[in-house]
């Protein structure tokens, strides 16, 4: 059904982006890998949750004010990366950075921006929180590059990407044979002198390195492991380093013998391995296998403040959004970027007053009914002996 007044929900947002979208960009955005299970779950399974109100509490005041990383930010939603934000506006990464700053939460530029990282943080308030999202390639100097450009522009982590050795299948994207539109630059594997300067223009003939980043799934370092990636990016910056794409209690111990900061509970917006878990699904674990020794994180899924709150009372310290902010990008640039944002932040502190909460802090797992035994796992069968039960999800 079709409404003439301004949307009221993501879902409205999505509609108008799947319309004002060319087939192409909408496809990128919009795929999976493969059946797009994971990626349908990833936004059913939030709706298994239950919420658990408390009445008669004085909810006159509410603050979603929270600390990450030990810096105090006005809100736990933040923007998840994603590549090539001016397939859905022309100002690309540098209105949704705008956004951000306005809306206060923390915004994690990708590696595939059309926008260089100095020009995004450049549209920031001063102190809107900036982390950078890296892949390793197999020549581990543009990578190294990219981190030493983040930290001197101020960003203040680096989000190590880890379910991506290549690229998942996307059903979509191989029937559309979709190729980024030409004049599209990925300005971060550019030479920062040529593109911050005054007379950049975006014809120049695309450099070797941008070249080589457009082709990730070729060049994307595959004996990239725990044992030698995090020790040595811990040896090229001082920067604090979130994994991203952790969603099992092993890996998640993994991370903090290795001393990261942080993990981000995702499966890449379902656009990697097909038939995983969806991230509130494998948040649980993720959380009690921390166990306060790492910050946990969430992206994939949220559509809605209930979403948020949920994966807060789950555990999570703050969640992420990259779908929505790109539908409001279409929609209306910045302002609908933010418009975004703004819906999520104003149903999230609805969710908080209607169950009787004030403050970040103050949101559990009491707050939640979950689903019993959703998911069993059982050890690998020996000979002769039954099958252990390892986990009931």
């Amino acid at each position: 059904m079709d409404y003439t007044n301004e949307p009221v929900c993501i879902k409205d947002i999505e509609k108008i982006a799947q319309r004002v979208m060319p087939g192409g960009a909408w496809g990128y955005y919009n795929s999976g890998a493969n059946d797009e299970q994971t990626k349908t779950d990833n936004e059913s399974a939030f709706d298994s949750y239950r919420l658990h109100p408390r009445m008669l509490r004085d909810v006159s005041k509410i603050t979603t004010h929270t600390t990450v990383l030990g810096q105090r930010v006005r809100t736990p939603l933040g923007i998840a990366p994603c590549a090539l934000h001016k397939l859905a506006h022309a100002d690309g990464e540098a209105a949704t950075s705008r956004a951000a700053a306005k809306h206060g939460g923390i915004m994690i530029l990708s590696t595939y921006s059309t926008t260089s990282l100095e020009k995004v943080i450049a549209q920031g308030d001063g102190t809107t929180q900036y982390w950078m999202q890296l892949y390793v390639y197999q020549d581990r100097r543009v990578s190294e590059t990219i981190v030493r450009r983040a930290e001197k522009a101020g960003f203040k982590a680096i989000v190590l990407t880890v379910d991506a050795p290549m690229l998942g299948r996307r059903l979509v994207d191989a029937r559309n044979k979709f190729n980024p539109p030409p004049h599209l630059r990925l300005e971060n594997f550019m030479d920062p002198d040529v593109v911050n300067g005054t007379g950049y223009a975006p014809d120049l003939a695309k450099s070797e390195n941008e070249t080589f980043g457009a082709t990730f799934g070729a060049n994307g370092d595959q004996s990239l492991s725990w044992a030698n990636g995090i020790s040595w990016l811990k040896s090229i910056t001082k920067l604090p380093i979130i994994v991203k794409g952790v969603l099992t209690a092993e890996d998640t111990q993994l991370a903090i013998d290795h001393k990261c900061a942080g993990v981000i509970v995702s499966n890449h917006g379902g656009r990697q391995l097909d038939g995983a878990l969806s991230t509130i699904d494998a948040l649980p674990q993720v959380v009690e296998a921390a166990n306060d020794k790492i910050e946990v994180y969430l992206d994939g899924g949220i559509r809605k403040g209930s979403d948020i709150f949920k994966a807060l009372a789950l555990g999570a310290r703050a969640v992420f959004v990259a779908r929505p902010v790109l539908w409001g990008l279409a929609y209306k640039g910045e302002q609908g970027a933010f418009i975004v944002l703004d819906l999520l932040q104003k149903e999230l502190e609805l969710a908080m007053m209607l169950t009787g909460t004030t403050q970040v802090s103050e949101i559990d797992e009491s707050y939640v009914y979950t689903p019993v035994n959703r998911w069993v796992r059982h050890s690998r069968r020996q000979p002769g002996q039954p099958r252990k039960l390892l986990a009931k999800l």
